[in-house]
């Protein structure tokens, strides 16, 4: 017999011998061991006898009397008058972003003014969505660098692989959440857009990677 079987079985058992206990008690008290059941196991899961003591039944006439719930209600609903409200004035006030907030794409440079990518295509390769397309060549010096790099914003779904997969750090999301366009082809990023942006975001970019180093 198998195991689900038994613990079928020797289930049916024991509610069989909860049932017989409770009917085999004395009248007077077989609905309390019955309804609901107090063996260990078993939840009672109907509807509870309504309480008809006086002191339950007062309480409720009082509620429906004086409206004690539209009171208390009235009560928070003042209280939070004096509050400071919890919104801010977007967009002229913004709240905190964590150093691991994925925003828009953006391509690093060195303190040189290199391009950090190498062109390992490690990036292309995780990306779950197929958003990125890479193309590269080799420099005269030997070093790999890439001539083509587009990310398509609409496919995106900011997982964050990209810039986890990258070994020098080049593509990341940065802090960046204002992006919005009204046209789809304003969202099919090339290099040099992407290079642009981090030009632009770079301090906060360096600074999120400082603050989240330990964990990476």
């Amino acid at each position: 017999m198998s195991l689900a079987k038994i613990f079928s079985v020797s289930t049916r058992v024991r509610a069989t011998n909860v049932l017989c206990r409770a009917y085999s008690a004395p009248a007077q008290d077989k609905a309390e061991k019955v309804y609901p059941m107090k063996d260990p196991g078993y939840m009672y899961v109907n509807a509870e006898p309504q309480d008809m003591s006086f002191k339950a039944l007062s309480d409720k006439a009082a509620q429906t009397m004086f409206w004690t719930e539209l009171a208390r209600g009235f009560a928070v609903t003042f209280a939070h008058i004096f509050k400071e409200p919890a919104t801010i004035n977007y967009p002229f006030e913004k709240g905190p972003l964590s150093p691991r907030f994925r925003g828009e794409h953006a391509l690093r440079r060195y303190p040189s003014g290199e391009e950090r990518c190498i062109a390992c295509k490690l990036c292309e390769a995780i990306c779950p969505a197929q958003a990125i397309t890479i193309e590269a060549e080799e420099r005269a010096d030997g070093s790999r660098r890439t001539t083509r790099y587009d990310i398509d914003m609409t496919k995106c779904i900011y997982c964050g692989f990209c810039q986890e997969a990258c070994p020098v750090d080049a593509i990341v999301e940065g802090p960046n959440f204002e992006f919005s366009t009204e046209t789809h082809e304003e969202l099919l990023y090339n290099k040099e857009k992407l290079l642009l942006n981090g030009d632009k975001w770079e301090s906060e970019i360096a600074s999120n990677i400082r603050a989240d180093h330990l964990y990476r």
